[in-house]
């Protein structure tokens, strides 16, 4: 079985590049596992991946903890919350199971800011699942 790290966040990449409403927004192949050298704004990216093992009483299973950046292409909180709102739709209500059950998903909170060496406005979302085995 593959990492759940990789599990998940391969599912969590390819759920946000298959939801309609964020692609409108950052447009085709604008999701990426890790910051993309080069490449303007607006996009989304996986910034961090943490896993905790919470193992039930006859199952093993995971706690991850995944926060994402959402990168807008100005300095615009409306333009990059509008991004995040997005994503924390896409994850919240689209089914994620694949090797991995997701049996619990929360979006913790949304911290926005510019980033004062790009001038671009940035907001990382932080995401809180549980999974196990499938």
């Amino acid at each position: 079985m593959t990492h759940p790290i990789l599990s998940l966040q391969a599912t969590l990449v390819a759920a946000l590049a298959a939801d309609a409403a964020l692609t409108a927004l950052i447009g085709a192949d604008a999701v990426f596992d890790a910051p993309p050298k080069g490449r303007r704004p607006p996009y989304v990216v996986v910034a961090r991946h943490d896993l905790a093992p919470r193992d039930g009483d006859e199952t093993p299973g995971h706690e991850h903890r995944v926060v994402l950046h959402a990168w807008a292409a100005e300095a615009s909180r409306k333009a990059v919350l509008a991004i995040a709102d997005s994503v924390v739709a896409a994850l919240t209500g689209a089914d994620l199971d694949d090797e991995l059950a997701v049996t619990h998903r929360r979006h913790e909170r949304t911290e926005t800011a510019t980033d004062t060496g790009s001038g671009f406005a940035r907001a990382a979302i932080a995401l809180r699942f549980f999974t196990e085995p499938a």
